[in-house]
């Protein structure tokens, strides 16, 4: 590892592109030196870092010589086109987009769940969704103390999830519809404001979603345990920022509530905030701009011997995308492992 590191990120101008600029200066990442790229028509703008400011240079295929590292956030086309070449310059890439999660050459990484898969790394490192982040965050200590058989997780999902528009069209509507307007749906099928859609990304042929199947498959790969059952509905509601989750699990060996709050409160990453007497559960409205995973309403599931009922939330911006791509960057300086072992695996 030479002396300098330069970073980019990419899709530098979007909530979560920014999100990440605004994480590598708080979390004080040792670069030498950040740059910023985004499409055609954002060049030349600027983005704050810190108490400055970047300006923000044109994506193209040849822009990563030089570059040690870049965190993409830009959607699943400019990844599948960009990365490679990326690679292809030595430059590491930790990629948000759901592009290369299920690519056998490419480690799905939560760092407090299976940072160990970093070492394998081929030059292209998948961040998971959101949804599936906050989830085993929690679940990982339960599944190593008494092996999770079944998952079944229903998810609440923020506007947030869909980017600025998803945003735009929730303000848009609420303001449409406090002066006798009626709304425009122009990101969702039906009205998001003061509703809720069982639909997030699209219908597939077993008539999940494919948000929900992302959870199903990624959950499996993360833990590397194929025999883990999944089953998740996902569901998109009126709140800006943060996800939430009710999620029931089987395990093999039996837990108790109290055990769990005692697992999950040393556990990294997770803040337990439990305590139903005092009205203390997580909520979406006090999660924003947080960095750790919230757990709640920890409780047995009296309907089997083994089971538990949690209710999760965390900030999908945050620790859903920008915080868990940077600590998967600090986690690969960290092993020493900013270095791309053959520069052609994915240009083929």
């Amino acid at each position: 590892m030479s002396e300098t590191l330069t970073v980019a990120v990419v899709g530098a101008t979007g909530a979560v592109g920014r999100e990440m600029l605004k994480t590598l200066h708080e979390r004080k990442f040792p670069a030498t030196k950040v740059r910023a790229f985004a499409s055609a028509r954002s060049a030349g703008g600027k983005v704050p870092f810190g108490e400055s400011e970047l300006t923000v240079e044109e994506l193209k295929e040849d822009v990563f010589d030089g570059i040690d590292l870049a965190i993409f956030s830009a959607g699943g086309g400019a990844s599948t086109t960009f990365a490679p070449h990326a690679a292809h310059a030595g430059c590491v890439v930790v990629d948000n987009s759901a592009a290369w999660r299920m690519d056998e050459r490419c480690p799905l990484v939560v760092p407090e769940v299976n940072p160990q898969a970093l070492e394998a790394h081929q030059g292209i490192i998948a961040n998971p969704n959101c949804s599936t982040i906050q989830m085993l965050v929690v679940l990982k200590p339960l599944h190593d103390a008494a092996k999770i058989r079944r998952v079944v997780v229903s998810t609440y999902q923020a506007v947030s999830g869909t980017g600025q528009k998803g945003i735009e069209e929730l303000e848009r509507q609420v303001r449409d519809l406090f002066n006798a307007r009626d709304p425009e749906n122009k990101v969702y099928p039906y009205r998001i404001a003061f509703n809720v859609l069982p639909h997030i990304d699209v219908f597939l042929d077993n008539d999940y979603t494919k948000e929900e199947m992302k959870m199903v498959n990624e959950t499996v790969k993360i833990l590397d345990d194929p025999s883990v059952r999944v089953t998740a509905t996902c569901a998109r509601v009126p709140v800006f920022f943060c996800h939430a989750e009710s999620v029931n699990i089987e395990t093999e060996k039996k837990i108790t509530a109290k055990e769990a709050r005692i697992m999950l409160s040393q556990a990294p990453g997770v803040k337990v905030f439990d305590n139903p007497r005092e009205l203390m559960y997580p909520m979406p409205a006090y999660c924003i701009g947080d960095d750790p995973t919230f757990v709640g309403r920890i409780r047995e599931d009296e309907s089997v011997d083994n089971g538990l009922n949690l209710w999760i939330v965390a900030d999908n911006v945050r620790k859903g995308a920008a915080l868990n791509a940077v600590q998967i960057a600090e986690e690969l300086l960290r092993r020493d492992l900013v270095r791309v072992p053959d520069k052609n695996v994915f240009m083929s």
